[in-house]
């Protein structure tokens, strides 16, 4: 064994405990397949889902009202379909109101 490798040597036979408990923790800890990061990112990735199936099962819920309301009252079908869908009877015309603004153009041929 060299000189230059005796103090690296000495080093490592001394903590060599030290060395192994800190790799394994940096390996379970980051590295692993079933790191602390991956259930880190898991556990966010389950809290998004759960508020997702709160919010289709909201909608859900307020569809199945529209459908029962649906079948208990004909008329309820002319109003969504009035709303939604913008249909009307034979005697009447619908204008829809837009809130667009028009582009602004520089194609004023009086000023030339």
């Amino acid at each position: 064994m060299s000189r230059h490798l005796y103090p690296i040597w000495n080093f490592i036979g001394h903590n060599k405990y030290w060395i192994v408990v800190i790799l394994g923790v940096l390996i379970v800890g980051f590295l692993d397949e079933n790191s602390l990061l991956k259930h880190i990112q898991n556990r966010i990735l389950v809290s998004d889902l759960k508020e997702q199936i709160d919010t289709y099962n909201s909608q859900y819920e307020r569809d199945e009202q529209q459908i029962k309301e649906l079948r208990r009252n004909p008329k309820a079908i002319t109003k969504i379909a009035r709303e939604k869908y913008f249909m009307k009877a034979d005697d009447e015309d619908i204008f829809v109101l837009s809130d667009d603004q028009k582009p602004i153009t520089d194609n004023d041929e009086t000023a030339k």
